[in-house]
């Protein structure tokens, strides 16, 4: 079997990882592609479960190795990756790999595997809608959300870029229409 990629990309607030956490209870071919970051570690977070927790400096030390099929500086000295040997881990136990990412770092995985990926688009209802579920996490400082939901405006623009739409004003509603979208996309050949 020749491994396969879905990737979900959202701003921050509009659910990408709860449809993702769904998505892998309900296809167990699909397992987590765990990306790096240079950010700190939140209280409830897992090494090598929810991110690879790398210093600016070992972070920057990978991209010069290349070690990263795709990162990005997200904010300044933030930053995000997919590693390569992440996706081979995965595709070398025949599975599939499902993404959670950024926006940017979304298109730029469907830039480099074309068909064999497929990118959907986690879109909120409006930005209020991102801000108020941004503040129920009480993970943000009012700082950082003020710029996640300025980067959110920008990112809605891009997503008739990607593959598929799904709209998250209703979570079961989301969920079926991930359901869907994903697999008729590991049925084709």
């Amino acid at each position: 079997m020749e491994g396969k990629l879905i990737i979900f990309s959202a701003p921050s607030g509009a659910g990408k990882t709860t449809i993702v956490q769904h998505l892998l209870a309900k296809f167990p071919v699909l397992e987590f592609s765990v990306s790096a970051c240079s950010r700190a570690k939140r209280k409830d977070e897992k090494e090598a479960e929810d991110y690879y927790f790398l210093s600016v400096d070992e972070f920057k030390q990978k991209i010069e190795r290349n070690e990263f099929l795709e990162w990005e500086e997200v904010y300044t000295n933030h930053f995000y990756g997919t590693l390569r040997s992440e996706i081979n881990r995965i595709w070398n136990k025949g599975h599939h790999v499902i993404f959670d990412v950024d926006v940017h770092g979304g298109l730029n995985l469907k830039k480099i595997f074309g068909n064999r990926a497929l990118a959907v688009f986690v879109k909120a209802p409006s930005i209020q809608h991102l801000e108020n579920r941004l503040k129920l996490r009480e993970t943000e400082t009012a700082e950082s959300i003020a710029r996640r939901i300025n980067k959110a405006g920008e990112e809605m623009e891009l997503a008739s870029k990607f593959d598929e739409i799904v709209l998250n004003d209703q979570m079961e509603h989301a969920f079926s229409q991930a359901e869907e979208i994903v697999s008729k996309f590991l049925e084709t050949k």
